[in-house]
């Protein structure tokens, strides 16, 4: 870091790349600045030069992670540990996209490489709504708990915002709704409840060559049963989503990414007075997150996904989509 600066490289300039694009650029930048992006893609490198000329486009990944102290990477998941790898043997810090990768063998083995150089962007370890869901719980809200469910459901399958990354997010090797979306309620469920293990699933592939369009798995976070739902073709809405913690005294969830909301006594839901739609909190989650980048790359404590959390929910996310197919 240079006169206290954090510099952060991009690697991957699609919706990911941009978003944290933005979020640095909206940061002061005595804390944060942009060393640079690419992207093997020359319509995206176009695309970086018309919408943020001010932001360096450099010539490859070595060139993105010899410029920067944290490298930021966006890439699709298969190269993830790729570029991770080499931002760390060059002694910078890594803030990686999820999932940590697909490989999982090979996951592992980058986990014990890395130390506490690195972190995984999964946004509820900063989110509002999560942080309301936590004092709702030490407020002994929930009481004793007994069960976790999650419940996801999508019209199609990318969703419309993310047609142009279809070639993809909607194969087998890299793509689906299980790593993309419900890695993040998993994470929820490790980070609040326990770690994730004792996994039975089932999953169904019906069109050749495309990922998954309904899953169901039973899984355990600590010691409390995790019951989990998703599919494709089942909804209108581009998005749905809800996670739900129960206990002896009443519950709680989070509804559509940013919407926290407990269960009063007689078995309505009240919504938390300061909730966010998800346009207006991605932000916030995302300045939160950046904090967090800063501390990392400084080597002190920070509130970011772990690479042991991260692994833990890789390991999930591919034993559901290895399993029995439904």
């Amino acid at each position: 870091m240079q006169n206290g600066t954090l510099s952060i490289g991009i690697i991957g300039a699609g919706i990911m790349g941009e978003r944290l694009l933005h979020a640095i650029l909206d940061q002061s930048q005595e804390l944060v600045k942009v060393s640079g992006v690419w992207d093997p893609a020359p319509s995206a490198m176009e695309r970086m030069a018309a919408t943020f000329p001010q932001v360096p486009r450099l010539t490859d990944a070595a060139a993105v992670v010899a410029a920067s102290d944290c490298v930021y990477i966006a890439s699709p998941p298969a190269s993830h540990l790729t570029h991770a790898r080499a931002a760390i043997s060059a002694g910078k810090s890594v803030f990686c996209e999820k999932p940590l990768a697909v490989d999982v063998a090979d996951a592992r083995a980058f986990v014990a490489e890395a130390g506490d150089r690195g972190a995984v962007n999964f946004p509820f370890a900063s989110s509002l709504a999560v942080a309301t869901l936590m004092e709702w719980i030490a407020q002994d809200a929930v009481g004793t708990l007994s069960r976790v469910s999650i419940e996801v459901a999508f019209a199609t399958w990318p969703r419309p915002w993310q047609a142009d990354a279809a070639a993809w997010l909607d194969r087998t090797p890299q793509g689906g709704f299980t790593r993309e979306v419900v890695s993040h309620f998993l994470f929820l469920s490790r980070r609040l409840v326990g770690p994730l293990h004792g996994l039975t699933a089932s999953v169904a592939f019906p069109e050749a060559g495309k990922s998954e369009r309904r899953i169901e798995a039973r899984l355990l976070a600590g010691d409390i049963p995790v019951a989990l739902k998703g599919s494709v073709g089942s909804t209108g809405k581009d998005d749905h989503n809800i996670w739900m913690l129960e206990g002896d005294r009443g519950a709680v969830r989070l509804c559509d990414w940013s919407i926290a909301e407990r269960r009063l006594p007689d078995g309505s839901w009240e919504r938390a007075a300061d909730a966010l739609s998800q346009a207006d909190a991605r932000p916030v989650a995302l300045r939160r997150q950046l904090e967090g980048v800063i501390r990392l790359t400084q080597g002190g404590p920070h509130h970011l996904a772990t690479l042991p959390e991260a692994l833990n929910v890789q390991e999930i996310v591919e034993a559901i989509l290895a399993s029995e197919h439904g």
